[in-house]
């Protein structure tokens, strides 16, 4: 592994992260579907893998990165500040500008009554995924091994109550056991786009690496604030959720600081 490319590093990074999303959904092939508060729980555990995250494993980073480039101390936590921001931007756009349905709140986006409602889903989720595949690519292509891995295992982790939670939510809306967890699966395999993007972009040009992380930070924060805890809250089970998002947290800040 040591021999391959940031940029490789980054698209099997992601593809390993992303494909943990089928094996999350396998449960509905065998009937065995957690209760919704369990459900809640794990994605509980998801948000705060991403929080965790995008702090530690990318805006920590990014400030380190930028710090040396200016004499000013303010302009490196400009720099951070502006690309979070942008990163929350690039996604509310894509929310708004693309057709996409959510399980709950129904249709969002353009009128789009000529894409059949499954991939209304797929847009959905992919809207969601690709700035977790940017994170671990942006990662690997930052800092190798150390900087990706840790990022790879925390996203793949909460890829599997995500996958679960997509594939139950199409059970619910009446498809086959086989194509629900087909659909789920799917979604998981943009994130090795995103991946291969984020490290290509960084190592090609290093001036980018605190923009990249940042972004890629602001992407994921806005993925977990305006999906993922509302999702956890909708049907009473904040408790079990914010349990779920203490543990996640607190694990992918041990993960980044054992393995990074």
């Amino acid at each position: 592994m040591e021999n391959l490319s940031p940029i490789m590093l980054g698209f099997l990074g992601s593809l390993a992260a992303g494909s943990l999303t089928a094996v999350g959904a396998a449960p509905v092939l065998f009937g065995r579907i957690p209760s919704r508060a369990t459900r809640d729980l794990s994605l509980g555990f998801a948000a705060g893998v991403m929080l965790s995250a995008s702090f530690f494993s990318l805006i920590i980073p990014a400030l380190d990165a930028a710090e040396p480039m200016f004499e000013n101390d303010a302009m490196p936590a400009a720099i951070v500040c502006v690309s979070i921001l942008l990163g929350m931007g690039a996604v509310a756009l894509m929310n708004e500008k693309l057709p996409h349905e959510h399980f709950k709140t129904g249709r969002e986006g353009p009128e789009a009554a000529s894409l059949r409602r499954v991939w209304l889903f797929i847009i959905a989720i992919t809207i969601h995924n690709f700035p977790e595949g940017l994170a671990v690519g942006v990662g690997f292509g930052s800092g190798g091994m150390e900087g990706g891995l840790p990022l790879a295992i925390g996203i793949g982790l909460q890829n599997a109550p995500e996958g679960l939670a997509v594939a139950v939510s199409l059970l619910g809306e009446g498809y086959p056991k086989l194509r629900a967890w087909g659909i789920a699966a799917l979604t998981g395999m943009v994130e090795p786009i995103g991946g291969l993007l984020g490290a290509g972009i960084i190592t090609l040009s290093e001036p980018l690496l605190p923009w990249g992380l940042a972004f890629a930070a602001g992407a994921m924060l806005y993925v977990i604030s305006h999906e993922i805890i509302p999702e956890t809250h909708r049907s009473g089970h904040q408790n079990r959720a914010t349990l779920g998002l203490a543990v996640g947290l607190v694990l992918m800040l041990f993960l980044d600081v054992w393995l990074g």
